[in-house]
């Protein structure tokens, strides 16, 4: 075994030019791969993150439209305990009217706890103030408070549609990111709008965000529900994004495929070569004794170390790459265009996808060299 590999070694190191031309062939389809890779899973991940990062991916509704509905135990105990839900927001919503002086601004109340904040991003959304804890607290959207001149602390009247008026106090000012929902979105306590709305206990909505966004739909489908509710997942009203993604998944793929292809066929061409350029040796070494499958080690050998030293170098010029995009390729304020995360789990695979392919590519040559007959290569020099 050391034998094949200190020829190997010396083959390799013997035209170091040409060696080096492999290396830098597999580097650079490595980088790609890399590359292309984490940028299009970085884009998907920034498609999705805008699009329902900060939205429910599963709704449960009263299936009369502006029914409200009574949430049994089981049915939250079934929530509760469901590993894959990350967040369970109990809403209680209502329209209304906002009003100061002689001004007024219909709205959109909405009553949730903790689970609710934390879907809706508040929390980190916060502009000023704090988010609402006790009863008649009320957080409102940046372009109502601009529309209404509300401040910090202000107390300030809403009207229900069935006319019934309350006094909330203004605790907190929040950019949800829309200019519409900055506009019209208020955020209390469930208990506070339940109140306000005379519900009693009763919800209008049941929201969901899960751990894994894509397995939504086959989540929703498992939840617990009585007969006079509906559900819905983000998939259903999302359909061109979700073909979108799976076009960039596709392409991304063929890229790779087509990359490693290139690889193979030039590891392969190249070794080949070697096999003639290095048959008189070849021969001389049969002669002396080493078997076929000796021979055959030789240049799967040479395949693993350009492999090896082809992926480490690709990886270090990939990971280049990306520092060189994110840096350059920014937004007004700076951040990455596109945020991209090292997943070291993809990176590893591309690498030993270079490595097998390096391998592959040397059977050819190593088969060859193994039917090389010792006496025929000496007589013809």
């Amino acid at each position: 075994m050391n034998f094949p590999f200190s020829v190997a070694k010396r083959f390799l190191t013997h035209n170091k030019g040409q060696s080096l031309l492999i290396i830098l062939g597999i580097a650079i389809g490595v980088s790609v791969q890399i590359f292309i890779g984490l940028l299009i899973s970085g884009l998907q991940d920034d498609l999705i993150n805008t699009t329902v990062g900060s939205a429910p991916h599963i709704t449960i509704s009263s299936i009369e439209q502006n029914q409200t509905f009574d949430l049994t135990s089981s049915m939250m105990n079934s929530y509760t305990s469901n590993e894959e839900l990350k967040y369970v927001a109990l809403l209680a919503d209502g329209s209304g009217f906002m009003l100061k002086d002689d001004e007024n601004a219909s709205i959109l109340l909405r009553g949730g706890g903790q689970d609710a904040f934390d879907l809706y991003q508040l929390p980190s959304r916060l502009v000023e103030g704090k988010l609402p804890v006790t009863l008649n607290e009320i957080v409102v959207g940046s372009v109502l408070a601009d529309n209404l001149n509300l401040t910090m602390n202000e107390s300030v009247d809403i009207q229900s549609v069935s006319n019934s008026t309350q006094t909330f106090k203004v605790v907190g000012i929040v950019d949800l990111g829309v200019a519409s929902l900055n506009e019209r979105w208020a955020f209390t306590t469930l208990q506070s709008a339940q109140d306000f709305f005379n519900y009693e206990d009763a919800l209008t909505s049941i929201e969901f965000q899960v751990n894994d966004v894509f397995l939504a739909d086959e989540i929703a489908s498992s939840l617990l529900l009585t007969s006079d509710l509906k559900i819905s997942n983000w998939k259903e009203s999302n359909a061109q994004l979700l073909s979108g993604l799976n076009g960039q998944s596709v392409s991304s793929i063929m890229i790779q495929v087509f990359v490693l292809v290139a690889v193979i066929l030039g590891i392969t061409s190249v070794l080949a070569i070697t096999v003639l350029q290095k048959s008189r040796q070849i021969g001389i070494l049969k002669a002396m004794g080493i078997q076929d499958s000796q021979a055959s080690l030789i240049f799967l050998f040479q395949g693993l170390l350009l492999g090896v030293i082809g992926s480490l170098l690709g990886i270090g010029l990939g990971i280049g790459l990306i520092l060189a995009f994110t840096t350059f390729a920014t937004n007004p304020d700076g951040s990455a265009l596109i945020p991209i995360q090292y997943d070291l789990r993809f990176i590893s695979f591309s690498a030993l996808i270079a490595i097998g392919s390096a391998l592959l590519a040397s059977l050819v040559p190593a088969r060859k060299s193994s039917q090389l007959s010792p006496i025929e290569v000496i007589r013809n020099g």
